[in-house]
């Protein structure tokens, strides 16, 4: 459930702090007040695409933030721990947007991507859209809704994951039958490469070596003169560094003995000698073994010379070599499967066949679906002042099937402009595809498992006795669930278990919006102010009591 929301320099709020209560709430104000702007908000915490606009004007940056109570949503902490982004008790989520259009996005604190964002948002929040009923009439949304509502979103998806391998495989079969011959020159071709970088054997790791061999072999004179001048001048000569030490840390531990001061400094001499000692036994190991060896200097080269030779032929750096002879045996191992058209035949069968049978389970949970949700579409619309309406879902058939499955999906409407049941573009009005729209969303939402519905004015269009089913319908939902409702009927806010009134004004030249939440006395003064407008009468003010189921 939705607790707190903090919006800061979003489009026209400049400071709003709001808690969340549970049921069903409704925020009304006047157009353009900025009800919807706190849905806007919300969603941006949620995910949605950002861009400099809703950046207060001469503001730096917006910021919104809204925490959850998660406590009954096990899938959203188990989410969280997997992500690495688990907090204390609720959920935080924060989305910042500067000036340039450049957004930040932070879980629980933590920095976090805006599609981890939508990712826990759809167990959060579910919103709908004043225009839901244009994207209704859209085939693929009505076909994701019917899948969504049913639980076949995943078989849904796995359809379209072996749709995609039977026309893969069939592309390959094509590839095989019409391109025979290029596909044996471009496999003879490979072959010969293979061959030639295999007789090289050129390991992974091997340029490396021979590059640090090949400094040290090109350079052996001057490495072993470089060992001698230091053991000279460490160990060797006379005044060497060694002895000279050594006659320092004799001479101060005698001296200590008089002046106890000196001997912390003798002790660090002493730490020098031994570490001094450690160097020069080192440098004389290195000078023993370090030698002239023109022969294996002339093998690495030659070897280098042969790796280069190699890599300008095939235009890559000699490292890439390895990599470019691994890509070389995968495309050999797809042309050779290629070159079996029998076997590839029935990998299209096969393919094919398990399509089907994807396809084919989820044409029966669709039918079965389909039929009860027309049913229960068609009972809310009747609820609606629709009576003579009846909502169907048709299940179309598509010829050899799609990525979607065997059929395409379309909602219908009979009994409106006659009884066959058409599709809903052609027989209903705009008002009626409100009703419509609504009806759906009802529906859907009541088998949605999100704890929080948003309805943004969702009822345009519907007035009179239909506006206080529909808030009889949203408050039903709220028993269930927290639903938020931005509307201008107040059929529909006076059912709300509690009402926000959104408002602006004008300081210092500035236009900002603010939020009061409404007693008893003031949800009366809003019911009477959306009845009836500028100037309220007594008479109003009975009647939003009476809405309001208020004693006078």
């Amino acid at each position: 459930m939705l607790q707190h929301l903090t919006i800061r320099d979003f489009v026209i709020v400049d400071r709003l702090e709001l808690s969340f209560l549970a049921g069903f709430g409704a925020f009304t104000g006047e157009t353009g007040a900025g009800k919807s702007i706190l849905i806007d908000a919300l969603a941006l915490a949620l995910g949605e695409r950002a861009d400099a606009g809703v950046v207060r004007s001469g503001c730096e940056k917006a910021e919104v933030a809204a925490t959850f109570d998660i406590v009954a949503q096990p899938q959203v902490r188990d989410w969280l721990v997997a992500n690495d982004l688990e907090g204390d008790d609720g959920l935080l989520l924060r989305r910042v947007v500067d000036a340039g259009g450049r957004s930040r996005a932070y879980i629980n604190g933590s920095p976090a991507t805006v599609q981890q964002l939508r990712e826990v948002g759809e167990w959060l929040v579910d919103i709908h859209g004043q225009h839901a009923h244009q994207s209704l009439l859209r085939s693929e949304a009505q076909r994701t809704l019917l899948d969504s509502h049913a639980g076949l979103s995943g078989q849904s998806r796995e359809v379209a994951a072996a749709w995609k391998i039977w026309r893969d495989a069939e592309q390959m079969l094509r590839a095989a039958s019409e391109g025979a011959d290029a596909l044996q020159r471009e496999r003879e071709q490979l072959q010969w490469q293979i061959g030639e970088l295999d007789a090289l054997a050129f390991g992974d790791d091997e340029w490396a070596t021979l590059d640090v061999e090949h400094r040290r072999l090109g350079h052996a004179a001057s490495l072993i003169e470089g060992a001698q001048y230091a053991l000279a001048i460490l160990s060797d000569d006379e005044a060497a560094c060694e002895r000279q030490i050594d006659g320092v840390a004799t001479r101060l531990g005698n001296l200590a003995e008089y002046d106890p001061a000196l001997a912390e400094v003798a002790a660090l001499i002493g730490s020098v000698q031994a570490e001094l000692s450690d160097a020069v036994s080192t440098l004389r190991r290195y000078a023993d073994r370090a030698d002239l060896d023109p022969t294996r200097l002339a093998q690495v080269e030659r070897r280098m010379d042969a790796v280069m030779s190699h890599s300008r032929k095939y235009r890559v750096q000699p490292a890439e070599l390895p990599g470019l002879l691994a890509g070389w045996r995968q495309r050999l191992a797809e042309l050779d499967e290629s070159a079996d058209l029998a076997a590839l035949e029935t990998k299209v069968a096969a393919a094919r066949k398990d399509y089907r049978a994807h396809a084919e389970k989820l044409s029966a949970g669709r039918k079965k679906a389909a039929t009860e949700m027309g049913q229960a579409v068609s009972e809310i619309m009747r609820q609606l002042a629709l009576s003579s309406g009846r909502f169907e879902v048709a299940l179309v058939p598509v010829a050899d099937g799609a990525v979607y499955g065997l059929e395409q999906i379309e909602f219908r409407i009979g009994g409106l402009a006659g009884n066959e049941a058409k599709p809903m573009a052609k027989v209903a009005s705009g008002g009626e595809l409100s009703r419509i729209s609504l009806a759906i969303q009802v529906l859907t939402s009541r088998s949605a498992s999100v704890p929080t519905l948003i309805f943004d004015e969702v009822d345009v269009g519907i007035g009179g006795g239909v506006a206080e089913i529909v808030g009889r319908l949203l408050r039903e939902l709220g028993s269930e669930r927290q639903v938020l409702c931005v509307t201008h009927l107040p059929q529909v806010a006076a059912r709300a278990n509690w009402q926000w009134q959104v408002s602006k004004a004008t300081r210092d030249g500035i236009t900002l919006s603010a939020i009061q939440p409404l007693d008893d006395v003031g949800r009366v003064q809003e019911i009477a102010r959306m009845l009836g407008g500028v100037e309220i009468s007594a008479i109003t003010l009975q009647h939003a009591r009476e809405l309001l189921r208020l004693p006078a």
